[in-house]
């Protein structure tokens, strides 16, 4: 039996559920500071984007944004759901490889693929490469050219529309390091020697305006800007692009204070925008592309902790300090991310204090939420910091020599370890002795 507090699951023993296993449990078995996945809503959402185009029957691929969460675990999630990735790096390629993902369902992004990065993707047969600048048009002529292999590639373009929450700006994104500008005439070009590139085959244009978006102008101008640009080189180069990709930054809820719309939203807007579009100008219409990775794995996770000192300021804060900060979770320092914590062992008990939730590296910036209402809490308690799936464990770094965390997957009331806890030996592994003279 289990109960629901907001958005949260409770056993009769008063803990908080992830996945149908007892949050307690996790952090007994697993120690802390660990990041547990509900695998069911990551299944969830996935099966969310699917219905919304299904149901309009039109062509789609959704790519899954390794970048938000990548391990070998999750790829393999992500291909029992039969969706598509992109990756940014040959790290990431190289894992999708090991989980043995199939690479023709994967793209590579990135503003600047060494020549050993593109090697690599195009000796596993990649699905496509996401094209960045001119450079790597060139890149790409040299590899294809020496192996006679033909790929499939997109080109990234800015198309002058940048949004962020609530707001969206039709100028601001002309001035990114990321892809070719439309304005001045980038793109046209690219697209040009791309074409006359014997071994380059062009699929579709890419496009993404930010990150974590409530408002839907932002994609309708963006798919208007796109779908321009499909009728502009159908007329200049006979070239009529069969995709649009529109990326990802769908936004999701860290605090009670964000509403935001459900993801499914934007995309009806994104589908009704390109449809009209297509209708009005006799254009084909194109099998349209998204890029989400916050809003398939954000909602799902969880970091537990457990509970260590309390400093007292009267009449200024609380201080509670856990086992884990800025080396598992950056955000709240490099972004300034809110989030909203819970305790994990007494959710069915009062708030009785308000405090701040602190880490354990040795950096005053190293806080990981601030003036959280709990109920009284003592050393030993496990608080849960809800939401932390998207860019906690993949921005995870070993700064001041401390271990990353374990990640678990949970799922219909059982547990499977799915990345070990680093260890401190493992904080020497790659490192030399200095050499005498």
């Amino acid at each position: 039996m289990s109960t629901q507090i907001g958005t949260a699951d409770v056993n009769q023993a008063g803990h908080l559920l992830v996945g149908g296993v007892d949050a307690v449990k996790l952090a007994t078995e697993y120690q802390t500071p660990l990041i547990a996945y509900d695998v069911s809503k990551i299944r969830q959402q996935i099966h969310h984007f699917k219905a919304i185009f299904d149901s309009a029957q039109v062509k789609y691929q959704i790519s899954y944004a390794s970048k938000a969460f990548a391990t070998i675990a999750m790829y393999q999630l992500i291909n029992q759901e039969q969706i598509h990735c992109d990756v940014v790096s040959g790290g990431e390629l190289y894992t999708a490889v090991k989980a043995g993902f199939p690479i023709d369902k994967v793209s590579f992004h990135g503003n600047n693929k060494s020549r050993e990065e593109l090697q690599f993707a195009l000796e596993h047969q990649i699905g496509c490469i996401i094209i960045d600048n001119f450079h790597e048009i060139e890149l790409l002529r040299e590899l294809t050219e020496k192996s006679q292999q033909s790929v499939d590639v997109m080109l990234r373009v800015t198309p002058g529309v940048s949004a962020h929450t609530h707001e969206y700006d039709m100028t601001g994104q002309e001035d990114s390091k990321f892809g070719f500008d439309i304005k001045s005439g980038q793109a046209d070009q690219a697209i040009q020697q791309i074409i006359a590139t014997p071994y380059l085959n062009p699929v579709g244009i890419h496009c993404h305006i930010g990150s974590q978006i409530f408002a839907i102008e932002g994609f309708i101008l963006a798919a208007q800007k796109m779908m321009q640009l499909v009728l502009d080189w159908k007329n200049k180069f006979n070239f009529e692009t069969p995709i649009v990709n529109l990326g990802g930054g769908f936004g999701i809820r860290y605090t009670d204070d964000e509403q935001p719309l459900q993801p499914e939203v934007f995309i009806q807007a994104i589908i009704d925008e390109i449809k009209k579009i297509a209708t009005k100008n006799n254009l084909k219409l194109p099998e349209i592309w998204i890029e989400p990775g916050r809003s398939i794995v954000g909602a799902a996770g969880v970091s537990l902790y457990t509970v260590g000192s309390h400093k007292s300021i009267p009449g200024v804060r609380n201080y509670l300090a856990v086992d884990g900060g800025m080396g598992d979770n950056i955000r709240p320092a490099l972004y300034q991310a809110k989030y909203e914590s819970v305790v994990a062992n007494k959710m069915n008990e009062p708030t009785a204090q308000t405090v701040s939730i602190a880490g354990k590296y040795c950096e005053s910036g190293d806080m990981l939420a601030w003036d959280q209402k709990l109920p009284a809490t003592q050393a030993g308690d496990i608080v849960a910091m809800l939401d932390t799936g998207a860019y906690g464990y993949s921005m995870a770094s070993n700064y001041n020599r401390n271990p990353r965390p374990a990640v678990v997957f949970c799922e219909n009331g059982k547990s499977q370890l799915v990345v070990k806890r680093e260890q401190w030996q493992d904080m020497t592994a790659l490192d030399l002795p200095l050499i005498e003279s």
